[in-house]
């Protein structure tokens, strides 16, 4: 009897999923048609090359400071009153993305970070991509929605691929003053050239980061970047950007970057970026409260880095390859005011067990130092060893 039920019971939500799939939609005035047929192209394209895939990618670690009164989380502490974690297991990415190509032209894609639960205050994560795509051809595309606006290397990267412990402190720093990572607005891009040496993006945001309702102030940021490429492995580019982050004025960025390939034989391949970056620091602006402060002017950040990868075609059945890498980073968040820059430096190795990084496994240091340390908080030198695992689904 209860093998009986549980049949039907299955039976009935198969039914219930096939049916409901796609609700039917009883306000219709338009009449019913069949599937497009690609054989028969140029009548209706509602459905053409209409497709729905899942993808994402999960990354776990083990981190151990190496200094005994630092915590993982790089803040100096006092061993005498406080008990810091110096080392633990984390989930740092647990990311899943939607795709949906509704036809030819019209793209939908949502990207959420499930990792982000961790926190006891979600308030601006989980969701992370959510936008509309319209591609006219390779010269001429629109997104509108929630997305990472293209502002340098580590935005053109995608999601889902990290070459080492994290993306750089620059990018953070940039991010939480609304120049990059994940906003809400606008962008056009495509190629200028019929053989795509030279390609354009830009566009406009609210620059108050992800996951608003609304903007903070009634201006908009403006960015622009251009893409060059001279050579076949070369591509160099500039960016530039204006606008606000609350009541703070209007501010301004830009920056350059480049990367390149070299084949140094068949076994062993050379990668090379580097990028540098100036803009405002809205944040510390608005978070100095003294009398008499000075201009938005003298509230500027620049930031450096230098990322080579060594890559090993190992080509075996089970290690694809072998990379080693060791990005130098140096950051100056106050260069014109109260100046400390910090400095890291990053040696990583990757184990690469399926091809385009859908399964590897890392093993590195994070090396960081300040021209002067901050006594009980995170501007403090320090170390911080790690294995981590991803895989991309």
């Amino acid at each position: 009897m209860l093998k009986t039920f549980t049949a039907l019971i299955c039976t009935v939500l198969i039914f219930a999923e096939r049916t409901y799939a796609q609700q039917h939609d009883v306000t219709s005035l338009q009449a019913a048609h069949p599937q497009t047929n690609p054989d028969s192209i140029g009548k209706n394209f509602s459905s053409y090359k209409r497709s729905f895939s899942i993808a994402g990618v999960l990354q776990t670690r083990y981190v151990a400071s190496l200094n005994k009164d630092v915590d993982v989380n790089g803040k100096n502490f006092d061993p005498g009153s406080t008990k810091g974690i110096t080392n633990t297991f984390m989930v740092k990415r647990a990311r899943v993305m939607f795709k949906a190509n509704i036809n030819d032209h019209f793209s939908a894609n949502v990207l959420v970070n499930f990792a982000d639960f961790n926190n006891t205050n979600t308030s601006g994560k989980v969701l992370e991509n959510a936008y509309i795509k319209y591609t006219l051809n390779k010269h001429f595309n629109v997104q509108a929605g929630q997305f990472r606006p293209f502002y340098g290397i580590e935005d053109a990267l995608p999601v889902d691929i990290v070459r080492t412990l994290d993306f750089s402190n620059q990018y953070y720093a940039f991010g939480r003053n609304g120049w990059q990572s994940f906003q809400i607005g606008l962008s056009v891009f495509g190629s200028v050239t019929k053989d795509d040496r030279l390609r354009y993006f830009a566009g406009a945001y609210n620059g108050n980061n992800k996951n608003q309702l609304t903007d903070d102030n009634n201006e908009k940021n403006f960015y622009g970047r251009l893409e060059f490429q001279p050579l076949k492995q070369l591509v160099v580019a500039g960016n530039g950007a204006f606008g606000s982050l609350g009541e703070s004025g209007k501010g301004s960025s830009w920056g350059g970057d480049a990367t390149t390939r070299i084949d140094l034989s068949k076994k062993w391949k050379l990668l090379l970026m580097a990028e540098y970056k100036n803009g405002s620091n809205f944040t510390a602006y608005n978070a100095d409260a003294s009398v008499g402060k000075p201009g938005l002017d003298q509230y500027r950040m620049e930031g450096f880095y230098f990322f080579p990868t060594l890559r090993f075609e190992y080509k075996k059945p089970r290690v694809r390859a072998i990379e080693f890498s060791a990005r130098y980073e140096y950051l100056d968040e106050h260069y014109r005011r109260e100046s400390n820059p910090h400095q890291t430096l990053i040696p990583n190795v990757s184990l690469i067990f399926a091809d385009e990084f859908y399964a590897a496994i890392q093993l590195g240091v994070s090396v960081d130092w300040n021209k002067r340390d901050v006594p009980l908080s995170t501007t403090y030198t320090r170390q911080l060893a790690y294995v981590q695992l991803q895989i991309r689904i």
